[in-house]
């Protein structure tokens, strides 16, 4: 291991470029990030949901792999062997439809380059994206174990696929048909259901008629999508129609083309509907398709993979679907075979991928038979032993999918991708699917063979994911050490397309579970709410606020702003808070660090001599260590966040470094020893607990305490200690700290410096409160600023004079000349009215059968204390306004 390059001397002002150009390679050059296999360890794993190698990775990707790199730190720390799997998917439709728009940029087709030099073109593409990606990992602080990174693509993986391809079709759940599938025209490939996204769109329903074959009258059908009735092979009636019933087994002439087609009846027919009869596109619709089946009627195909009609469209042949639509529309109403139009919303299905309209069409796939798998992950979650989801009610969401799941499209129309390992001979027919390459047919021996072209869904390959990546179908030692994985996290959007195949294929092929947890995280949207997109120029890049305020801002603002399954607005002046943050950090340290040269390690004594602030401040970073670990193992970032930032900023800094000063300015040496190690250590736990939010600043400070080990990354993570419980230490520090707020308070109040000394009456109401007080005299003296200070349980309140009630004493400010009678008795009765409020409150609650029947005694207990303090202060104040006024 090399060195640490930490420096002597911390700079006055701390620069996030620097310490980030340092740590990181610092890091990942030592094999810090390298999961060990360690046998005595046990092991947490992650693999990163792998981000697409289409283009920079955005501000979603940052908040997700924030917050792996948030829980691979903390369970490291914990001595687990922690292993985060980095990787990149290849994402075929999104890859390849980059690439084909970079080529018409330059006038060229993939069809011009052809299938090898093509694929060729977009592994280049791959290599500059993915080296993009890591750089900005790198500027992220992502402690990814880089020697075993995975990509979709590589040789493993596509081992891997082969072999589950080869499984399923074996068990004969993977099969190959025609049927009608969800067609992108602009892309020119199949879309699974998921890949669909449904709009509402302003359209037109159409009424025509079908006159029948024997002149004896028309049927009247209507439609949302005229250019398909150059396909239809039927007209639909339900069988109980009693208005149809006699037209069964006749048939109508197809205006436009003259076929003559029959009329059928079927269940499937809504009576209610429209005139109760339906055109019949056996080819062109979903149902119309398992109807057409039904009654063993034609599949006609009017249009291409382009979305153009073809030549079964007649004199319509080669126009645009939308085109031929209106020339359809004009010619039939010319026709009078079209009677009426009216105004329709619809839900009209559009590519995820390319935006375009999507086509349903009849196409020979390749299919996944779900039911089978489907039954398995149903079992699975039903028991105790399924993936558990954060939040729990995204568990109810994926339920139903798979209880409603239906096959799966597999294939793709794209060159760019896992080829489909099925092979077709020419000179007999046969097919061999086969998990390695096929030059000679197993049937006849022909060497006249052909692989077939298309190439699997990305989320095929994506679905092994959690298992490939560590060397399945081998039985290798990462596959038996850190499988099944620990953790995934991932976005709401991708729960049927990811998460489900996941479950799906890993019980299928390993028999366990993926993972134990699935951390449900929302988008990050802009601070309208609006979701970030390409169209409103409302995105976020991470490398921008990076290279603004640094990555651990970025860091800490992401992780703190989310709760599981919710989205976050992201706002710059928050981004702005969290460096805030960090330099107060900074400055708090360099100040201690600066009353600690020479302090070593070895000299670190927290066990004796002991002051009030020193107890409580240790009682304090003990109860933060203990609430930090219980919400990281509950994922709830946002909530570490705010315990460690009121921690941090409002205890350590604006409290005990505060008070550290008297003594590390005074004169007793014992004093300043106790101080510079409890300083000492208070920051080394901090700079700890801090460490998987912001991993940059935290090493950087590290490196400048006192310490043992070599770098904070692998510094073990603090562990809660009884022996530093004090709960007397945080009674009298809370005291004095009201005392000292009070008195800064009033002095603002009546516009009375700090500097300009002052007498103060305190009075104690008990003989502990005294002797509080009396423990802590140095503290108010030094905060307070006072000429004279009086602490007695027997005073009287002296006129003239600003007050405060506090729990278990009253203050007095006699500030003769300075005061403003009828503004004090003003302020009293604000604050009066404050404490009415508060009594009345609390009383409601008690008062409230429901809430005393049912919250725990130690909640009623809490608040009929509250209620007591309230009374007492409400007393209090009710009685110095009495004074005032007489």
């Amino acid at each position: 291991m090399s060195n640490s390059p930490n420096q002597n001397e911390m700079p006055t002002k701390y620069e996030p470029k620097q310490a980030e150009a340092k740590w990181y390679p610092f890091w990942r050059d030592n094999g810090y990030f390298k999961a060990e296999r360690n046998p005595d360890k046990t092991p947490f794993t992650i693999v990163i949901p792998p981000p697409n190698v289409t283009g920079n990775l955005h501000i979603g990707h940052a908040l997700n792999n924030t917050l792996q790199d948030i829980m691979i730190r903390f369970k490291r720390m914990q001595g687990f062997d922690a292993l985060w799997l980095p990787g990149m998917d290849h994402a075929g439709i999104a890859t390849q439809a980059r690439v084909e728009g970079k080529l018409r940029e330059e006038g060229l087709s993939r069809h011009d380059l052809g299938r090898e030099k093509f694929v060729e073109t977009v592994w280049e593409w791959k290599e500059k994206y993915a080296d993009i990606i890591r750089e900005q990992w790198t500027k992220m602080g992502l402690s990814l174990d880089y020697s075993r990174e995975r990509f979709t693509l590589d040789e493993g993986l596509s081992h891997a696929v082969r072999e589950v391809f080869v499984r399923l079709y074996e068990k004969g759940l993977i099969y190959r048909g025609k049927y009608i599938i969800n067609w992108d025209p602009a892309t020119r490939t199949a879309l699974s259901d998921i890949e669909v996204e449904y709009k509402d769109v302003q359209g037109a329903l159409y009424h025509l008629r079908y006159p029948l074959a024997d002149g004896s009258g028309y049927i009247e059908v209507a439609t949302t999508r005229p250019e398909t009735m150059l396909g239809d092979t039927a007209v639909a009636v339900h069988p109980d129609d009693e208005r149809y019933q006699k037209l069964v087994g006749k048939t109508v002439i197809l205006p436009l083309v003259g076929r003559e087609i029959p009329i059928v009846a079927d269940d499937y027919v809504d009576r209610e509907f429209g005139s109760g009869a339906v055109k019949i596109t056996p080819a062109h619709d979903p149902n119309d398709f398992e109807l057409g089946r039904r009654h063993q009627l034609p599949q006609i195909l009017v249009m291409d993979e382009s979305g153009k009609m073809n030549e079964n469209a007649g004199e319509y042949q080669g126009q645009d679907r939308f085109e031929c639509r209106k020339n359809i529309v004009r010619d039939m109403q010319e026709k009078g075979i079209l009677f009426k139009i009216e105004e329709h919303m619809h839900s009209v299905g559009h590519s995820e991928r390319s935006g375009a309209v999507v086509e349903p069409y009849l196409s020979t796939q390749w299919f996944v038979k779900m039911g089978p798998l489907a039954e398995q992950a149903i079992e699975d979650a039903k028991s105790k032993q399924g993936v558990k989801f954060v939040p729990d009610r995204f568990e109810k969401i994926y339920l139903h999918w798979i209880e409603n799941v239906r096959d799966w499209c597999i294939s793709r129309q794209l060159w760019w991708g896992h080829r489909i390992p099925a092979w077709y001979c020419d000179s007999c027919g046969d097919m061999i699917v086969a998990r390695e390459d096929v030059h000679e047919c197993p049937n006849c021996g022909s060497q006249d063979i052909r692989q077939d072209n298309d190439v699997l869904d990305t989320w095929f390959s994506s679905a092994l994911w959690p298992f490939s990546t560590l060397g399945w179908p081998e039985e290798t030692e990462d596959m038996k050490h850190f499988y099944p994985t620990d953790v995934l996290v991932t976005g709401y959007d991708i729960i049927y397309f990811w998460v489900a195949r996941m479950i799906f294929t890993a019980l299928e092929f390993t028999g366990k579970n993926p993972f134990e947890y699935v951390l449900i995280t929302g988008l990050v949207r802009d601070a309208e709410g609006r979701k970030m997109s390409k169209s409103l120029g409302n995105g976020v890049d991470p490398m921008e606020v990076i290279e603004k305020y640094g990555a651990d801002a970025m860091r800490f603002m992401l992780a703190t702003g989310c709760t599981p399954g919710n989205d976050q607005r992201f706002r710059w002046e928050r981004v702005e808070s969290a460096r805030n943050f960090a330099n107060k950090i900074w400055n708090a340290s360099r100040f201690a660090l600066m009353n600690m040269e020479g302090f070593t390690y070895d000299e670190i004594d927290i066990s004796s001599n002991l002051g009030i602030a020193d107890q409580w401040i240790l009682h304090r970073l003990n109860e933060t260590v203990k609430e930090t670990s219980r919400l990281l193992d509950s994922f709830e970032y946002g909530e570490v966040g705010r315990v460690l930032y009121n921690f941090i900023w409002d205890e350590l800094c604006d409290w005990y470094i505060e008070v550290a000063k008297l003594p590390l300015y005074g004169e007793d040496e014992a004093a300043k020893k106790t101080t510079r190690s409890v300083l000492a250590y208070v920051l080394d736990q901090t700079m700890r607990l801090l460490h998987p939010f912001m991993p940059f600043i935290t090493e950087e400070i590290w490196q400048h305490l006192p310490h043992k080990g070599e770098s904070l990354i692998t510094a073990s993570w603090p562990k809660y200690r009884p022996e530093l419980v004090n709960e007397e230490s945080v009674k009298q520090m809370s005291l004095l700290m009201d005392v000292i707020r009070s008195v800064r308070n009033i002095r603002a109040e009546v516009n009375v410096p700090m500097s300009k000394k002052i007498e103060l009456l305190i009075k104690a109401t008990n003989e502990e409160t005294l002797s509080y007080l009396e423990n802590g005299r140095q503290y108010i003296e030094r905060f307070c600023n006072p000429e004279v200070l009086k602490i007695s349980m027997d005073l009287d309140a002296p006129e003239k004079a600003m007050s405060s009630v506090l729990t278990g004493a009253e203050l007095y400010l006699p500030l003769a000349g300075l005061i403003d009678i009828e503004q004090e008795v003003g302020r009293l009765e604000k604050e009066l009215a404050t404490l009415n409020a508060e009594v009345e409150r609390v009383q409601k609650k008690l008062a409230n059968k429901g809430f005393v029947d049912k919250a725990p005694a130690q909640v009623i207990e809490q608040e009929r204390a509250k209620e007591k303090d309230y009374l007492d202060k409400q007393a209090k104040v009710q009685a110095r306004i009495q004074e005032l006024k007489g």
